[in-house]
This record gives C-alpha cells, structure tokens and sequence, in this order.
C-alpha cells in the first residue's frame, strides 16, 4: 500500500509515535527531498535506513505509475518536507494513479500548518477553504483575490515571505483595508508569532522584514443584506440570460430564503413586455 505521512512542520516532538514506528519498518520511502528525509529520521532517532526516492514536483507524473507498481509488493510511506503529503506538496498525481490502479492508499494523520494556522487565527472555523499560494505577479494576485472577494468562508493561503507585504497590501485593495487577517509565522517553531488586524494596518510591519514559513489567515466576506429588490434584480438577470421566469424565481428564492411568490409577483410586474405578434 502506500502510505502518506505527516511530518512535524517545526517542532519534532510533533512526530507521532505511529510516525516513527513506520520508519522504523519502512523499506522503502518516497521523499519530496531526500537530504531532508535524512536528516529528519537522524532527528527523530530512527535506526532504520529505508531506500529513498526523490519524489518531488518535478518527476511525480512521470514517477507516478512506477512507485504504484512497487507498492504493490510493498508499503511505500511518501512525506514531503514537513506537513501532510498532497497539500501544496507533492503527492496527489501519485494518488490519483494508485486509486485509478487499484492500490490501497492510507495516512499517517498529523501535524498541518493549513489548520493550525487556521486554529490560532481567531477567525472562524466552522467553514473555510484553503487557497494554496497567491500568485506571483501583483495583476495574477489581485485577480485571484477578486474571484474570493464574495467568499463567506475563512480564507487560508501559503505565502512567501518576501511577498508578504506586497500581498496584504493587494488584499487591503482588493477585499478592504479593514478585511481582517491573521499572519501565522513559524508555527510550532522557537519564534512562534500571530499577527492580527486589518490587511492594511499589517502592511508596514510586514514591509519592516519578515522571515519564516508564513501562513496566512484571512476573514471571509460579510454577507450581503437580501431585500426583495435585489433578489429580484437577480431574477431579472437570469431571466435576460434566458432561464424561464419559473425556474429563476425558484433558484433565487432557495439561495436567498425570499418568498418565491413574491419575487414572481414582482418579476411580472417588472418584466419588460412581450412584443406584439
């Protein structure tokens, strides 16, 4: 089988002991970098030198189908640098093909920097979405951050220190200077920090330097009031779009909680007239 498994992200004593017990037996490991690897089953203490193999961004299509076949005679346990395989990591091209090929894929659950950020951030919890990276250049970025500037849900993103201010400041201007945010550095780690507010009052402390594994935090978006007027505004446009005035009055009624009576009352009303035959 193979089997994704979870490496601390700072703190070693992080490492469970159903971690080390599976290295420990491990014959073969696939490694997001293999020098890495080494050195954390050193750390750890483990006596074991299974054989490892690069697996990274680079090789993984092309690594996939032959590290299916090995783990058909036996386990493969896959770990990328630190955190959970397939997340921002390598990982997910060997798991499709596994799952396409029949082989058992199971996990080693264990420590996350995408949750423990989104723990600590004093945000939300209770829906959220996990967005990767932002996009270098600033026109990509401030893109991207338009798509999410309706998101509801609590935000997480990877970051790269030295993007950092220059991307709380395109969120100031994308979602709002107020749009709160939590800027999680080097967690599990000796210099530890949260740093909390708007994305426009951060934007000079980040500019100062900023080191680390950064993690960011961000506020979904406040929800919109829904009167009558602006559901019906939506019924109107579906209905210009060419949906049938029956079917539009009952998608916007089930998004909005409105009555759908109402809204179809109103849209006849306002509907423009029909040309005369």
């Amino acid at each position: 089988m193979i089997i994704l498994a979870a490496t601390p992200i700072g703190n070693l004593k992080d490492a469970s002991a159903r971690l080390i017990e599976t290295l420990e037996a491990a014959e073969v490991v696939a490694a997001e970098d293999t020098r890495v690897t080494a050195k954390l089953l050193r750390a750890l203490g483990v006596a074991n030198r299974p054989r490892l193999i690069a697996l990274h961004d680079h090789n993984e299509r092309e690594k996939a189908a032959e590290l299916v076949e090995l783990a058909r005679g036996t386990d493969l346990v896959v770990l990328s640098d630190a955190g959970m395989p397939t997340v921002s990591d390598p990982g997910y091209h060997l798991v499709q093909a596994a799952v396409a090929a029949g082989v058992v894929v199971t996990i080693i659950p264990g420590p996350s920097a995408v949750v423990s950020a989104l723990a600590v951030s004093g945000l939300p919890t209770d829906r959220f979405t996990f967005e990767g990276f932002l996009p270098r250049k600033q026109g990509e970025r401030r893109a991207a951050l338009a798509e999410l500037a309706r998101e509801r849900r609590t935000m997480v993103f990877f970051e790269s220190p030295n993007r950092l201010a220059a991307s709380l400041a395109d969120i100031a201007a994308t979602l709002g200077d107020d749009r709160l945010v939590a800027v999680c550095r080097e967690l599990t780690k000796l210099y530890e920090e949260v740093k909390r507010g708007g994305a426009a009052s951060l934007v000079a402390w980040a500019e100062a330097g900023v080191k680390g594994e950064i993690v960011l935090v961000v506020a979904g978006a406040e929800p919109l009031e829904v009167t009558l007027e602006t559901g019906l505004a939506q019924v109107l446009e579906l209905v210009a779009d060419g949906s049938r005035l029956k079917d539009a009055t009952a998608a916007i009624a089930e998004a909005t909680g409105l009555s759908r009576r109402a809204l179809y009352e109103s849209a006849l009303q306002r509907r423009p007239p029909r040309p005369a035959p």
